[in-house]
Order: structure tokens, then C-alpha cells, then sequence
């Protein structure tokens, strides 16, 4: 498995319009196992998005779908800053089973 953890920014006011657009198509994905973004309660504009696929390459190619990258065209605007961008190996977890 796969996984990534990221904490977003918005621009101020703006973060549940980005949380929408980000989980508008999370469900149609090939290879996602898990898509959460989640509120940063101590930041008002901040955003927590906590992936976890099959593989690397599931999530690479999921960036040419074209929900994913109409997500991207039409959130870009309401991102400030991203502030922390973390790669994993998940070794399992409720909803998602161990690793192969």
C-alpha cells in the first residue's frame, strides 16, 4: 500500500468550498482504499487530507482522471500554501485490511 498525509491551507474563508471540490470524486478513484479531508481545529483555513491506496501507482495515475484533475483546475485558486506533505507505507487498519 500507499499512503500519503497533507495538510492544505486555504485562502482565508474559502476552506469549505476547497473541502468540497476535494471530495467531490473521491469515491470514484481506481485503487483508493481510503480519502479523508478533514478540519484543522486549532486553524480556521487549514485542511488535513489523509490518502491511502493500493500503490504508488494507483495514485499516480489517478491524477490524469478526469475528475481528479478538474478537482485540481477548480480548487487551485483556493490554495494558499501547502504546508506539510508526508509519504507513508500503511501496514493496515479498520477499513482498509492488512498489507499484502
Amino acid at each position: 500500500m500507499y499512503g500519503l498525509i497533507g495538510k492544505m491551507k486555504a485562502v482565508p474563508g474559502q476552506r469549505d468550498a476547497l473541502a468540497s471540490i476535494l471530495l467531490e470524486g473521491a469515491s470514484e478513484m481506481p485503487g483508493c482504499l481510503s480519502y479523508v479531508v478533514a478540519q484543522d481545529p486549532a486553524e480556521a483555513d487549514a485542511l488535513w487530507i489523509t490518502e491511502v491506496w493500493d500503490s504508488q501507482a494507483s495514485h499516480k495515475a489517478s491524477l490524469s482522471l478526469p475528475s481528479v484533475s478538474d478537482a485540481i483546475s477548480r480548487g487551485k485558486p483556493l490554495i494558499a500554501s501547502f504546508d506539510q506533505y508526508i509519504e507513508t507505507l500503511p501496514m493496515g487498519g479498520h477499513g482498509i485490511g492488512p498489507a499484502a
